[in-house]
C-alpha cells in the first residue's frame, strides 16, 4: 500500500500536463474511471483477505498475505463512479 517515487512521479507529471492542454483536461474524468478500474482489481485480488490463506494441491501448498479488499472496493467504486457521473454531468 505504500506510494514510491515510481507512482507519484508519473502521477506528477500526468497532472502537471493535464493542468497545462485544455485539450488533455477534457480526459480528466476517463482517468478518474481507470483508477477507479485499478483500485477495484485491487479489491478483486484481495478479495480472500484479510489475513493469511493457505492452499494445497497435489504437487505444492503455500500461504498467502491478503489485505482487507472493502476499503480498496469502496474506493474503486466512489473514483469510478465519480468519474462516469463527472463525465456524463460535462458531456
Amino acid at each position: 500500500m505504500s506510494l514510491g517515487v515510481l507512482v507519484l512521479a508519473p502521477v506528477a507529471v500526468v497532472g502537471a500536463l493535464m493542468a497545462s492542454k485544455p485539450a488533455i483536461r477534457r480526459s480528466a474524468f476517463g482517468l478518474l474511471t481507470g483508477v477507479g478500474v485499478l483500485l477495484l482489481y485491487v479489491a478483486w485480488v484481495q478479495r480472500a483477505g484479510p489475513g493469511t490463506t493457505c492452499w494445497r494441491t497435489a504437487t505444492a501448498s503455500g500461504c498467502d498475505q491478503h489485505l482487507n479488499p472493502l476499503p480498496w472496493l469502496l474506493a474503486g467504486l466512489a473514483t469510478f463512479i465519480g468519474g462516469i457521473v463527472g463525465h456524463a454531468h460535462r458531456g
